[in-house]
């Protein structure tokens, strides 16, 4: 995966944000905190007076240090996220958000006469050891992040048959190794969770058991695509039954495996592709940050690994 990036650190926790360019046609980027590696009070400050009086309610009201730093470096990361794509126009502190009819938190800018705001979709994705936002421009995006050794209260593959279409059941039942058999449980639920979190219409719009991801061959020669051995030979597809308006849309997924302790997806919508371009791969460019202290960019390391989605 040969990607145009740079590596930069800062370490002056006083300092801003280095303002970034905005990703270009259809390039996603992927920004992610480990909480661990946080661990300076007075950062931390820092970061709570980036919000607004009921984000610090909402954050200081929940139950337990690891909860509430957690909900502050979500927070702290989307601000600062943000604001490096508005070319030092808006601070972290000032940025507003809203949320649509379904609960999907999105950007309100304020508008003036000497800046035109851009038009950024950004999605947020956590786990108690890793936090990502990503972010595009004029396409809508989902993202979700699990870690790779998540054990659920049941076996994958009771909890697969309250919450998967009969297709991924039966190709999860076909693996007979239970360890290959959890990791793509794990993944499937991650292109799940970006798909319906893309659609901006919340879980109970969109059940996981009402769609069905299939990894479609790109060769006409072959349909078939193994089970546990992903490769860029497929590709990720969703599909309803007896059609549907959202199967209708154009959606495009990355998978990869992140910081080699994660499985994370990207899923965006299509919907301003030109005629002759649908097969045109995403960009993708992650950095590990520390707000205000350090930025490294990652891709093309061993801390991104892709399994689909990009060439």
């Amino acid at each position: 995966m040969q990607i145009d990036c740079f590596m930069r650190k800062l370490f002056c926790s006083s300092s801003p944000s280095v303002p970034v360019a905005l990703p270009s046609r259809r390039e996603t980027h992927f920004w992610y905190i480990i909480p661990d590696e946080v661990k300076d009070a007075s950062l931390l400050n820092q970061y709570l007076e980036l919000l607004t009086p009921c984000e610090k309610k909402t954050i200081l009201q929940m139950q337990g240090d690891k909860l509430q730093k957690g909900a502050l470096l979500a927070r702290a990361l989307v601000r600062t996220t943000l604001a490096r794509y508005t070319d030092t126009q808006v601070s972290p502190s000032l940025l507003k958000f809203r949320k649509n009819k379904f609960g999907k938190p999105e950007v309100e800018w304020q508008h003036n006469e000497k800046w035109d705001p851009p038009s950024l979709h950004f999605n947020i994705s956590h786990t108690s050891s890793l936090i990502a936002c990503g972010v595009t421009v004029d396409m809508p995006i989902g993202i979700d992040v699990e870690e790779k050794e998540r054990k659920t209260r049941n076996d994958s593959l009771s909890f697969a048959r309250r919450y998967f279409s009969l297709h991924e059941v039966e190709r999860l039942h076909a693996i007979t190794d239970p360890e290959v058999q959890q990791h793509e449980f794990i993944k499937l639920w991650t292109l799940k969770e970006a798909y319906v979190k893309a659609l901006g219409r919340g879980f109970s719009a969109a059940p996981f058991k009402t769609f069905t991801i299939r990894f479609r061959s790109k060769t006409k020669s072959s349909s078939h695509v193994p089970i546990d051995s992903l490769s860029e030979d497929f590709e990720i597809v969703v599909e309803y039954p007896n059609g549907s308006e959202y199967g209708m849309t154009n959606w495009q997924f990355v998978l990869f495996e992140l910081a080699s302790s994660h499985y994370a997806t990207i899923c965006v919508e299509n919907h301003k592709i030109m005629e002759g371009e649908e097969n045109h791969p995403l960009k993708l460019k992650v950095w590990r940050t520390i707000p205000f202290v350090e930025d490294e960019c990652v891709s093309g390391t061993d801390s991104v690994v892709t399994i689909s989605g990009l060439t």
